[in-house]
This record gives structure tokens, C-alpha cells and sequence, in this order.
């Protein structure tokens, strides 16, 4: 990650954001399934876990260590203490920015216990020394405690207990590849189908003790951007409405109400995404336009434009980066309720028709 960029992970002030900050992470604790039976979605994933515990559980030692991937909010902690739990034994939780030196991982390895799970959460940024020692410690079950300083320094191995270590990262190409290597098991996550996440909302609404229809759940799916977190985030402000303002029944008013207070469209756009589709479309044609001037038109840093609003943009098929700069598709002039140019781009087309990039490129900035 460049030095300033914006970890989406860290970004949980946003309602549809995929981040979680602490009181959120509290908030979604009440809410986290405890089994694999009681996961939901990501069936591809569960198989292929469950058979790996089975297998270490009949072979009584520790599984091979477990790498997951994809976007934040997916459930990527939670299969990590389900593992643990799977395992009957205890987890322990730290993560690659909070270990920033080799002491710091070598103190945290030798406290484990045999069979213990560790969890490294944004195992992508953990510091070039922690990952070499990491290395021999995942492979040899061993870390080199270091004694003195200097030409008189000697490293003395200690050996560790098995035990395994689940890393999490929603940027899995940042991993260097010995550390990528020493994992046995990957496993990917992807966005969730709406019917998945309504049945994410129907069990949190029963956890939190309250009374939603099956309507309002679907409603309120289909604004989650395919993420259980912000399924779950939504299905709060829904309930905090229903309480204030409605009967306390979360029905499909209610959530609709609710949702449009809190400025959330139907495709689970917030104030920020219709912005950039506002401004390519009304301000510059379709473009292209160029980050920097997408960002000051907008009122945002370019990092914020570019990590937090146009992934999900481009996933829906709303935005198309091209060498040039930023289009809007034929998708994003529909939403917004526009009629679009001729030959404007085509999600998915590949290509920009004649009449969309016949602006000066002097009047834009770089990509």
C-alpha cells in the first residue's frame, strides 16, 4: 500500500462502508455464528474448511495454517474464531500493523500454547523483519531469540508447540510469495447473493430480539452491497427507525424509510457515490475525467474517490476506468434518471463507442 493511501478496512464511518471501527466490531460480536453449520453463504469456502478440521481432528494435531482473502466485511474474523472454536482450543488476535517489529511477533509466538490458533489480521502489512521470522516459525514451529547486540549477538532457536495460523487479508497480492507459500489451505471469499443476505438479516434480526418481515429484509439486501457487515449495519438504523418513528415492527415501510433518511438508494449508493456519478454526468458529459479533477469536484481527497467510492461503482457497472480517465456507463445515466448520450459506454462493452472521448485531453488530468 502506497505511503498515505487509505486502507478500506479502516474506513467504517461510511453506512454502506465495508470497515469497522472498535464499536462497531462490539456491535457485530452479539452477531457472529460460533459453528460452520451456523455460517452463512460462501459454500465453496465452508466445504473445503470443514474438510481440513475434520481431518486434523481425526488426526488429532494441528490443521495446516489458513490463509483468507477478499473484500472486508465478508466474514473473514469470524471464520477465524469459528476455526478455533471447530478446534476446541483458543484463538489469539493480533494484526500486521500492530506488529511492527521482530520482538513483537517473536513474544507473541512464544507464548502459544500446543494446538492454539493465531490470527493475523492484514497479514499484508506486517513489517519486512516480523514476515522472515513468521516464515521459519509457521514451516519450523521455531523462532531465533536473539541474545546481545553487536559482533557478540547469537541467536538462540527456541522451539514452539504446533499450532496454526489463520492470516486475513483483503489484499492478497501484497503478500510476498515464502509467506503466501506457507499456507495449506486458501480460501476466498466473495460479495454475497442477495438471497444469502437476507438470510443473514432474518438470524440477526432474531438474535437482537426483533420482529422483521421478510419483505423488509430483501429490501434492505439489496442495499447491502453484497456485504454481511453493512447488511447487519443497515438492519440497526432500520431497527433504531422502527422504534422512533414506526410501531417497532421493521416492515417494508420502515425499512424504506428509514434508509432514505440515512440516504441510501435502492442499490445501496450513499450521498458520496451519487456524487461522482452526479458530477460525471451532469457536470462533464460521461467524461472522461481524471481522478484529481473527479476528487475536487466532488469536495474529496483523491484517495477517498479511488478507494472507497469507485470500487463498488465499477463492480456495479456504473463507472469504467479507461487510459483516459473516468466514464459513466449507459447503467449510471439510467440510475440517475437521465437519458444518455449517443454512443455512450456500455457496462461490460470493453470499449468506448465514437463520441465519448472526443473531449481535448488538455482539459483533464492525469488518470
Amino acid at each position: 500500500m502506497a505511503e498515505g493511501a487509505i486502507d478500506p478496512s479502516e474506513l467504517g464511518e461510511r453506512l454502506v462502508g465495508s470497515g469497522a471501527d472498535d464499536v462497531e466490531r462490539a456491535a457485530e460480536a452479539a452477531l457472529r455464528p460460533k459453528r460452520l453449520d451456523e455460517f452463512v453463504g460462501q459454500q465453496v469456502v465452508r466445504d473445503q474448511l470443514s474438510l481440513v478440521l475434520q481431518a486434523s481432528l481425526a488426526r488429532d494435531t494441528a490443521p495446516d495454517h489458513v490463509l483468507l482473502s477478499g473484500p472486508p466485511g465478508l466474514g473473514k474474523t469470524t471464520l477465524a474464531m469459528i476455526i478455533a472454536a471447530e478446534l476446541g482450543t483458543s484463538l489469539r488476535v493480533t494484526s500486521g500493523p500492530a506488529i511492527q517489529h521482530a520482538g513483537d511477533l517473536a513474544a507473541v509466538l512464544s507464548s502459544l500454547e500446543e494446538g492454539e490458533v493465531l490470527f493475523i489480521d492484514e497479514i499484508h502489512r506486517l513489517a519486512r523483519p516480523a514476515e522472515e521470522l513468521l516464515y521459519v516459525a509457521m514451516e519450523d514451529f521455531r523462532v531465533d531469540v536473539v541474545v546481545g547486540k553487536g559482533a557478540g549477538a547469537s541467536a538462540i532457536p527456541l522451539a514452539l508447540p504446533p499450532f496454526t495460523v489463520v492470516g486475513a487479508t483483503t489484499r492478497s497480492g501484497l503478500l510476498p510469495a515464502p509467506l503466501r507459500d506457507r499456507f495449506g489451505f486458501t480460501g476466498h471469499l466473495d460479495f454475497y447473493a442477495a438471497g444469502e443476505l437476507e438470510r443473514v438479516i432474518l438470524r440477526s434480526a432474531g438474535l437482537l430480539g426483533v420482529d422483521v418481515r421478510h419483505e423488509a429484509a430483501h429490501e434492505i439486501a439489496g442495499r447491502s452491497r453484497g456485504t454481511p457487515r453493512i447488511a447487519n449495519r443497515l438492519l440497526r438504523r432500520v431497527r433504531d427507525w422502527a422504534q422512533v418513528r414506526g410501531d417497532g415492527v421493521l416492515d417494508l415501510r420502515a425499512a424504506r424509510a428509514a434508509l432514505e433518511v440515512y440516504e441510501v438508494d435502492p442499490i445501496g449508493l450513499d450521498r458520496l457515490d451519487r456524487a461522482v456519478l452526479n458530477a460525471l454526468c451532469r457536470r462533464f458529459g460521461g467524461g472522461p475525467v481524471g481522478l484529481t479533477t473527479m476528487a475536487m469536484t466532488v469536495g474529496e481527497e483523491p484517495e477517498t474517490v479511488e478507494t472507497v467510492a469507485e470500487p463498488y461503482l465499477v463492480r456495479e457497472g456504473l463507472v469504467a476506468r479507461t487510459p483516459r480517465g473516468r466514464v459513466a456507463t449507459a447503467e449510471a445515466w439510467a440510475h440517475l434518471g437521465l437519458e444518455p448520450p449517443a454512443g455512450t459506454w456500455a457496462s461490460g462493452s470493453g470499449t468506448v463507442e465514437p463520441g465519448t472521448t472526443g473531449r481535448s485531453r488538455t482539459l483533464f488530468d492525469e488518470v
